[in-house]
């Protein structure tokens, strides 16, 4: 993958928009991560039709879906999807991330998501930006706190996963902390 196609790059990882040719490295991703994702994420069909239903979102003005990539392969390492994006007065989105079981624990969510935030609040012009977060989902809660975000609110019942409602806790970030926020360095 030529690095040309990166929309922004960091020290070990760069951002690009998701594509079509991403669908077979996702699937084999989302395969090996399943343990890993069954307790936080609804489950999903890893079908073409399915992927290119997931594509259209990006077609909107609403949507953005970005992969994380190492930048010396170009192999996907994450994901980061702004959705929900409200325009006028408001500037702001809600995040969704996956981290793949393969390549957890070396700080590639924690650059990747940062280089998101910074094309969020720049090139997308973007105020704002929320996380809701299971309250048992101790890495990505340490996620966002490194990376700045605070503890807002709890929402009850709030996604329904896996046959049950479940509660998570809403996490925010503005332009102007992020800005004023130093991440962890994560070797």
């Amino acid at each position: 993958m030529s690095s040309t196609n990166y929309l922004v790059s960091g020290r070990r990882v760069a951002v690009r928009h998701v594509c079509r040719r991403d669908h077979q490295e996702l699937r084999a991703l989302a395969e090996e991560s399943g343990e890993l994702h069954r307790q936080w994420l609804p489950a999903r069909e890893n079908s073409t039709e399915a992927f290119e239903s997931y594509l259209e979102r990006f077609a909107q003005p609403t949507h953005e879906g970005f992969v994380i990539c190492l930048r010396n392969t170009g192999a996907i390492v994450g994901g980061v999807n702004v959705n929900n994006i409200v325009r006028g007065t408001l500037q702001c989105g809600t995040l969704g991330y996956t981290a793949y079981a393969s390549t957890t624990g070396r700080g590639y969510m924690t650059e990747g998501l940062g280089l998101v935030m910074r094309l969020a609040f720049g090139e997308l012009g973007l105020h704002r930006l929320e996380a809701n977060i299971q309250p048992d989902n101790t890495p990505s809660l340490n996620l966002v706190r490194r990376l700045g975000f605070r503890r807002e609110d709890y929402s009850t019942a709030f996604q329904f996963v896996n046959g049950a409602w479940r509660d998570h806790e809403r996490w925010a970030i503005t332009a102007e902390m992020a800005q004023s926020a130093a991440p962890q360095r994560v070797e």
